[in-house]
């Protein structure tokens, strides 16, 4: 370490260190620098030392701290230092975003989880039409969920030479270091259906908050009181986080305590990669089944997602009650019964054609260099009453 010998405090030295190994391309734009633990042991010193060490680098803009993830080197161009500094490409594919061999036609990656008839289907709708409005193509990759499939479509979407991407980030706790390269890189990016915590990448999804919050008054005026409300684990994904707070605002605001001993919050088996075993789906209806047994007083169930919602129905059914006349279920999206335009659940209804087209249309402007006004576009969903709902029963 340079002037080992100095009065320097600790936290000054490793500082130098690390900033001398960034500006002379140690350690690349995008890359991930040692984190306070491991600048802790290898310099023999306190965590409180070394993060002070990485807030220093933090702020004169030399890296970006995401928590959960680490630090990673932003691009210390110029000779003044990284202090004014624009972040680089230079750690995407070289073709990434080449259209030299492609007659110049503009390419558009998509990385979905998945998608259905009750959700997803006219999220791609409405980008492919924009796509064909603005005389560009869309190429299509699932992740089914799982964040190593997402990191490698982004990887050969570039490779391609994309010159865009729009990414339905997988639910987890992290988001994949791919997504921090693009975002670091100012590389066109736009995340649909949620956002990422401290990333701040172009995102468009629904407003989920006010939607929630719509749906549970709803109940609230049939005169339902104890609802259970139904969901996977939230690990940090930010559409069931918001849909969370929206259905305990409401209960704030209508001055009704909410009793989380009604909720179930374990739910796998509608996640991506878990959905298609029959074992985790008959594991989540008998554990519903017992839920329900043990809560008689619920009378309605707000469930997070439509395929929820067909556990929740399998559930009540097979313990012989009956939709609405005994419990009542509402969900978000839900496709129609029929050609007559009937709905099995009362649901809230996302506006997924404007969330794709508008995704085509962001990732297109930062592609042109136009500034995105609202870099956090939130849509409002629709209540569309089904039958699955009706008056609270009276009950002991």
């Amino acid at each position: 370490m340079a002037n080992d010998t100095s009065s320097k405090p600790m936290y000054e030295k490793i500082f130098e260190t690390v900033k001398n190994q960034i500006l002379s391309k140690e350690y690349g734009a995008g890359e991930r620098i040692p984190s306070e633990k491991e600048l802790a042991d290898e310099y023999s010193v306190s965590r409180i030392t070394s993060k002070k060490a990485l807030e220093m680098l933090a702020g004169e803009k030399l890296i970006v701290r995401i928590p959960g993830r680490g630090s990673f080197v932003l691009d210390p161009s110029g000779e003044t230092g990284a202090a004014d500094s624009e972040p680089s490409a230079s750690q995407l594919p070289r073709n990434a975003g080449s259209t030299a061999n492609r007659d110049d036609c503009t390419t558009i990656g998509l990385v979905i989880t998945d998608f259905g008839n009750s959700y997803g289907t006219g999220l791609i709708y409405g980008m492919e039409q924009a796509s064909r409005d603005n005389d560009c193509f869309l190429v299509l990759r699932r992740s089914f969920g799982i964040p190593d499939n997402e990191e490698e479509s982004i990887q050969k979407l570039l490779k391609m030479g994309v010159d865009g991407l729009i990414v339905f980030p997988a639910q987890g706790e992290y988001f994949n270091a791919e997504i921090l390269k693009l975002v670091i890189a100012k590389f066109p990016l736009v995340l649909v259906d949620r956002h990422l915590k401290g990333v701040a990448a172009a995102s468009i999804s629904t407003d989920n908050v006010t939607a929630a919050r719509v749906a549970t008054e709803y109940l609230f005026g049939l005169g339902h009181r104890h609802i259970a409300f139904l969901c996977p684990p939230p690990t940090d994904t930010s559409a069931v986080e918001d849909r969370i707070e929206g259905f305990i605002q409401a209960h704030a605001e209508q001055g009704i305590m909410v009793d989380k001993e009604l909720w179930v919050a374990d739910l796998f088996s509608t996640l991506p990669d878990s959905f298609r075993d029959d074992d985790n789906v008959e594991r989540d209806v008998l554990r519903l089944m017992e839920h329900l047994r043990n809560n008689p007083s619920i009378t309605a169930v707000f469930a997070i997602e439509y395929n929820i919602a067909l556990l929740a129905r399998a559930a009540i059914e097979r313990l012989g009650m009956r939709i609405p006349q005994h419990i009542s279920v509402i969900c978000f999206d839900s496709p129609p019964t029929d050609l007559g335009g009937t709905y099995a659940f009362t649901h809230m209804r996302q506006n997924e054609e404007e969330m794709g087209r508008l995704a085509i249309e962001h990732v297109l402007r930062i592609k042109e260099g136009q500034a995105v006004t609202n870099n956090k576009v939130t849509l409002d969903a629709k209540l569309v009453i089904g039958q699955s709902t009706g008056e609270a029963p009276n009950r002991i």
